[in-house]
């Protein structure tokens, strides 16, 4: 299967000029798939490249003041009113270079030294580091199977909460690696939690316009009532259309008083985001839906094939994720001390589980062409 959406980065990569992609320069001079890092094989909607070209004709890349980025912004405005029914104000946004510094900032802002951070594991690993580097501690929240579906531990949760020394909860929703999508009485319960016990709530949604499941919907948190006066929601364009490499992403902060403090962290260390990224994000959340619809199409086709036959190799099991372009794949059946080191050595290289916080997992990224996906399949059976 292949369309405009899937000629993947890989073939350009070995046939033209290098792109000099992280996901490709790791395993570069290897026979080995790269099928790690969290950005597509998927070449960029074609309004969002116009668009940059647009922008760089005009011959000006000077500074410029996200705040007066009217267009994208109001592109966020009408993206969340038209995908989520949340109708943000323009002053809530915040924009930041990724919301790996959005959640960092959010550790400077709501906790003081000898705080803990919670975090749900297993998580992709900047979250997990977050802590540490703002000289925090961290309260880890398991991850369990419930009915066929990864899912926070609750009962977790709450005790980590009532501890005064946690006064953050790093919440990743669509999950990342688990890709599970938290309902409506599963996030009011995290934020009824966190707002009992006084706990800020941090929400990374970077995967949220990649719902697969078409039974699920995703809910911002900060659109919950319990959660308005509590909460910070990070999201972007950038894993939806695979602009990542653009360091453009977006706070939406309802309370005054929490976006000040937000802001107040950053100060001084976090740049403005770039004028090309704000270029982006506004082709993407404007001109690209029918990409996106097929996109999402694409990926539910080898996200149903990858559980397939991963399901049919003995030693490894996967639970079909609800969201994301990533596969969370249990190789502990293999009995073998690292899986990273067996799959590497078949011809696969997905992203170590002990990174995510459990060493017999991988997490390997279906976001490619199908030829690749049946290539790593081939790779793994053989």
């Amino acid at each position: 299967r292949d369309s405009s959406t899937s000629r993947g980065l890989g073939d350009v990569y070995k046939r033209q000029t290098p792109s000099n992609a992280y996901k490709w320069e790791r395993y570069k001079g290897r026979e080995i798939l790269p099928m790690w890092i969290a950005d597509t094989e998927f070449r960029c909607a074609q309004p969002i490249l116009d668009a940059l070209k647009d922008r760089a004709e005009h011959g000006l890349l000077g500074y410029t003041l996200p705040s007066h980025a009217t267009g994208a912004i109001q592109a966020v405005v009408d993206w969340m009113a038209k995908q989520y029914d949340w109708q943000i104000k323009p002053e809530w946004l915040v924009w930041t270079p990724g919301v790996v510094p959005g959640f960092n900032m959010a550790c400077q802002a709501f906790c003081q030294p000898g705080d803990k951070v919670i975090v749900q594991t297993p998580n992709y690993p900047p979250m997990l580091a977050a802590p540490k580097l703002n000289g925090l501690a961290r309260a880890d929240v398991p991850t369990v199977e419930v009915d066929g579906k990864w899912m926070l531990d609750f009962d977790v949760l709450e005790q980590h909460a009532k501890d005064p020394k946690c006064t953050l909860f790093i919440l990743c929703n669509p999950m990342n690696p688990v890709g599970s999508v938290l309902d409506e009485a599963q996030l009011t319960r995290i934020a009824d939690i966190c707002a009992a016990n006084n706990v800020m709530l941090c929400s990374d949604e970077i995967h949220c316009d990649l719902i697969l499941d078409k039974d699920a919907k995703h809910i911002p948190a900060g659109k919950l009532s319990s959660a308005q006066n509590n909460s910070v929601t990070l999201m972007a364009a950038s894993k939806t259309f695979n602009v990542a490499g653009l360091g453009t992403s977006f706070a939406i902060i309802p309370d005054a008083k929490v976006r000040q403090r937000f802001n107040q962290a950053g100060q001084g260390l976090v740049p403005w985001v770039n004028v090309m990224g704000l270029a982006a994000t506004e082709a993407a959340f404007t001109q690209c839906d029918d990409w996106l619809a097929e996109q999402l199409d694409y990926l539910r086709a080898n996200r149903d094939y990858l559980v397939e036959q991963i399901n049919q190799i003995d030693g490894l099991k996967v639970i079909a994720p609800q969201a994301t372009f990533l596969a969370w794949i249990d190789a502990s059946g293999l009995g073998v001390e690292n899986p990273q080191t067996y799959f590497e050595e078949k011809g696969v290289g997905p992203s170590p589980g002990i990174d995510f916080g459990d060493k017999q997992f991988v997490r390997i990224n279906f976001g490619c062409p199908r030829s690749q996906l049946e290539q790593a399949i081939k790779c793994l059976k053989s």
